[in-house]
């Protein structure tokens, strides 16, 4: 045997002795972990006290239970519940109102309130087929302690089986003459109104007795309009025909005259029952609105005007008494019955206090309403 052979031998098994040893060190733990948690909890006491033993102490530190954190339940907020119609009097477009105005008309909080209570049972419209319009009239109203020039909306309801008319009346004083326009020449029409409790439903399957006049004109797309196709929407008025009211029908004796006269138009309106032409041209060259060179010239373009407007009235007298012989024994029924309603929004503390403007006209072809509320 080599030298060192028998030396080298011994190294070796003492090596292996000692990886034997760091193996059990490292598996000693894992052994007793084990161990512990399946062993089972000691037997209780056998002295009457019936105490129970005290658990092994743990083979190292214990960790703290850790801390619940509280949850916290946010707070339930509350929303007014939307009453079924409470929209209605904005769903209603405001014929006639100038399109730059529309936005100061919906700044304030107005409460239309009793127009939606007029449906209910008991109200003036409860259980009837009615057709809305609105309009906004120019008023001077006190406001937080201020007087305040304001448009003041009012909703008109009619009363009738069907639409009381399907056509606009556009005239103003720089207007030569008025025009009847079909409704949808303006892109209006009178659509069905939906309350609320109702819109998850098909409109087709819906026999809706509340018909509003609807204005598809985008608010975009005037700019691309032309003025005197603009100026129209503003000039708009429902127009209405009642062949029954004859006798009541006040034709106007007055025309508006618009004469191209040298430094810029005359203005003017001539009541052909109450001014004497020679008299009203005198007065308008003494206030220096017309010249003397055009005097001529003004009386016969007022002559003109005044022909018109009386074959006007002459056709329109024609037009209602054929109307009135072709009228079915329904429809008779229908216009007679016929009732108009003009609705004011209530007072309130955050909106104006319009109880002092409210008037029962509505428009030269409508008249007055036979209510006001």
């Amino acid at each position: 045997m080599r030298k060192g052979a028998k030396r080298k031998r011994a190294e070796k098994a003492a090596t292996k002795d000692t990886k034997d040893k760091e193996v059990a060190v490292v598996e000693e733990p894992k052994a007793s972990t084990s161990s512990s948690a399946e062993a089972e909890p000691a037997a209780p006491a056998a002295d009457g006290n019936h105490k129970q033993a005290a658990p092994p102490a743990a083979a190292g530190k214990a960790r703290p239970p850790r801390a619940k954190r509280a949850k916290v339940e946010p707070e339930p907020e509350y929303f007014e519940e939307k009453r079924n119609m409470e929209d209605l009097w904005k769903a209603v477009f405001p014929v006639g109102t100038e399109w730059d105005q529309l936005d100061g008309l919906y700044k304030y909080n107005w409460d239309f309130s009793n127009l939606e209570e007029s449906f209910e049972e008991g109200g003036a419209l409860h259980g009837k087929k009615v057709y809305l319009f609105g309009c906004t009239e120019p008023q001077l109203v006190p406001y937080q302690g201020q007087n305040h020039v304001m448009n003041v909306p009012a909703i008109v309801a009619i009363v009738s089986p069907f639409p009381p008319s399907d056509k606009m009346g556009i005239n103003s004083v720089q207007r030569e003459t008025e025009e009847i326009v079909p409704m949808k020449q303006m892109k209006m029409d009178w659509v069905p109104y939906i309350p609320m409790e109702n819109r998850d439903t098909e409109v087709l399957r819906l026999k809706s007795q509340v018909y509003i006049l609807s204005c598809t004109q985008r608010r975009a797309a005037l700019r691309h309009l032309k003025i005197d196709r603009l100026k129209k929407f503003e000039y708009c008025l429902p127009y209405f025909y009642h062949p029954l009211k004859e006798d009541e029908f006040d034709q106007s004796t007055e025309v508006q005259i618009v004469f191209p006269a040298e430094d810029k138009p005359v203005l003017c309106e001539f009541d052909w029952e109450l001014d004497e032409l020679e008299e009203f041209t005198d007065n308008l060259i003494k206030d220096e609105v017309l010249s003397e060179g055009q005097k001529d010239e003004f009386k016969e373009f007022v002559k003109s005007k005044v022909r018109e407007s009386k074959k006007a009235n002459r056709e329109a007298r024609e037009a209602r008494k054929r109307a009135r012989e072709e009228l079915s024994t329904e429809a008779r029924a229908a216009f007679e019955n016929m009732k108009f309603y003009k609705f004011y929004p209530k007072k309130t503390d955050d909106s104006p206090n319009v109880s002092a403007v409210k008037s029962p006209f509505i428009n030269r072809y409508y008249g007055k309403a036979h209510e006001v509320l």
